[in-house]
């Protein structure tokens, strides 16, 4: 049976962006498990004594019912130069937790920080974000991402980033690059587009 996982945000004891982490588990009960109750995230979480200071990964793991939820303390990542890399990955609207295919693409990194990865011909996704890039008016971000994630779902209902088709061939017309996900808020990591090698 898959495994899924939903990787939630919590600082100083407010989770982050619960309704669209449960958007996505409903999605993916809605296609693996229709005939039974969907994980209401907000009853599970309300169970546990939340840490109440820091930045911290609520990381839960779910089939049918969940298999185990850990808080690890949150330390962003450095990321200064990104690697184009080609990519077959499935777009998916649920988040699994085999991330094998995401490792393979970031082992091809070289001595890049992570991968930008391509799939046919079109900017996606980094090894573990979405991307957003800002052509001097309009933060756009990939139409079709290799994950929907949940800080993209919030940046796109509120107007701060738009979706378009954007080839490697259409970086050129860009001057920077938002990287961000459930853990990365839309602004706390940018590189200029001439880190992308």
């Amino acid at each position: 049976m898959c495994l899924f996982v939903e990787a939630i945000k919590l600082k100083d004891g407010a989770l982050y962006r619960l309704k669209y982490h449960q958007k996505r588990v409903n999605t993916a009960f809605e296609k693996f498990f229709p005939n039974e109750t969907t994980i209401n995230l907000f009853d599970e979480l309300n169970q546990i004594l939340l840490p109440q200071s820091g930045i911290y990964k609520c990381r839960i793991v779910y089939n049918d019912s969940v298999q185990s939820i850990e808080f690890t303390p949150y330390l962003m990542r450095e990321i200064k130069t990104l690697k184009l890399v080609e990519t077959e990955i499935e777009t998916l609207v649920y988040k699994l937790e085999d991330r094998r295919a995401y490792n393979i693409a970031y082992e091809k990194r070289s001595d890049c920080d992570d991968v930008l990865m391509v799939k046919n011909g079109f900017i996606t996704d980094t090894s573990y974000s979405n991307v957003a890039l800002f052509d001097g008016k309009n933060w756009h971000t990939p139409r079709t991402p290799l994950l929907y994630g949940t800080n993209r779902a919030e940046l796109l209902e509120k107007g701060i980033i738009v979706e378009k088709d954007i080839k490697v061939s259409d970086l050129k017309n860009y001057q920077r690059i938002a990287i961000f996900n459930a853990m990365i808020e839309f602004g706390e990591l940018v590189l200029d587009i001439k880190n992308i090698l």
